[in-house]
């Protein structure tokens, strides 16, 4: 099994592929990208995240050419691109509408770039029959965009975008059109074939689930900028903003008062934590817990880091409850915890019930100001 550092290390000693220099982009008096610098590896699969407006499409529109860059350079394999067009740049493009040609079969649209290129006859419709059946679409090459559901159509424009064999695929939330279920399905099926023909890969999206399982590595974007790049493990687990802690995943964020060397207090509350290194005794803090890390099973209060807390709520979500707790020594005390089925059963939980709770001190995070 490889570590996080060791992941970190192994990318750290390879040249980058894709290398993205201290790039801007202005769009009058407004900044979409503010001195940008990222490193893409060989074969990795990338996800810029963040909400709308946060410059994600943006960069990757600079990296096709479709929008070149204010500032700053972009180099693919070693070579310069920063101005080249994009017919002169190595990518396949698939945007979120799809953008298949309506008056073409699918083997006319998968072969479109291959055509263009005055390639043999014989080539194209071995690589066309090549990547339909990649794509799990043979049946379907006589037939026309309308005749397809959204998920094969979608299958066909990741066919049109690798038919030219490109050292760099690009997604443009490609996944957003689609019902909850075909996404869920057809993420799996793009990733396997990502990791089959360890294509370059950089995917937007707003979705963070999406970006949690697809990614190598994630870039977290917000306002023009990069707040984190990390694995998804890293991302998740190791926020280094409180920005990215509330947008990945759902977070506690509590006001807290820095009360010594590893400790914070909460109203009348001492809690163990590491992260306060710089921070003055009675520094105003925000303290930032995930729900699932809050421990309710074979919890005492006089433990580390133990409480009382009352279940003033919980709503069934399947697998686990949500419960919302209350905390009366806690300024701001209601604290969300995700519960599983077994602890819910097994202590017979139930909405007003007092119960000793535990954060771990490895799982609480500590930023700078007040929530």
């Amino acid at each position: 099994m490889v570590t996080e550092s060791q992941a970190s290390a192994g990318t750290e000693q390879r040249m980058p592929y894709l290398r993205i220099d201290n790039v801007s982009k202005n769009f009058g008096a407004f900044s979409a990208l503010r001195n940008i610098s990222l490193d893409v590896y060989q074969g990795e699969f990338v996800c810029f995240l963040g909400p709308s407006g946060c410059g994600k499409t943006t960069l990757l529109r600079a990296i096709a050419g479709l929008d070149i860059q204010t500032s700053g350079r972009i180099e693919q394999g070693g070579r310069d691109i920063s101005s080249l067009p994009p017919t002169e740049r190595d990518f396949g493009i698939v945007f979120q509408s799809y953008a298949l040609f309506p008056n073409l079969t699918v083997y006319k649209n998968v072969a479109y770039g291959l055509v263009n290129r005055r390639t043999k006859r014989t080539e194209v419709r071995e690589r066309v029959e090549e990547l339909l059946e990649l794509v799990g679409l043979p049946q379907e090459a006589p037939k026309y965009p309308a005749q397809l559901s959204g998920g094969q159509q979608q299958r066909v424009a990741l066919a049109r975008a690798l038919a030219t064999s490109p050292g760099l695929l690009l997604l443009d939330e490609p996944l957003s059109a689609l019902d909850a279920r075909v996404r869920v399905h057809l993420r799996h099926e793009v990733r396997q074939l990502q990791q089959r023909l360890g294509v370059t890969t950089i995917m937007v999206t707003h979705d963070q689930e999406e970006a949690l399982t697809m990614a190598d590595r994630i870039v977290v974007m917000n306002q023009g900028v990069i707040e984190q790049v990390g694995t998804p493990l890293q991302i998740y687990r190791e926020p280094r903003t409180a920005f990215v802690a509330d947008f990945v995943g759902t977070m506690n964020f509590l006001p807290a008062v820095v009360a010594g060397p590893d400790k914070v207090r909460l109203g009348d509350i001492e809690l163990e934590c590491a992260g306060v290194d710089g921070h003055a005794p009675g520094t105003n803090v925000t303290v930032a817990v995930r729900p699932e890390d809050v421990a309710v099973r074979d919890v005492d209060v006089d433990q580390t880091n133990g409480f009382d807390a009352r279940i003033v709520d919980m709503e069934f979500l399947g697998s686990f409850y949500r419960a919302n707790l209350a905390a009366d020594s806690v300024q701001k005390g209601h604290i969300t915890a995700d519960l599983s089925i077994n602890d819910v059963r097994d202590l017979s939980l139930t909405k007003g019930m007092t119960i000793a709770v535990a954060v771990p001190r490895e799982r609480i995070h500590v930023f700078s100001g007040q929530p």
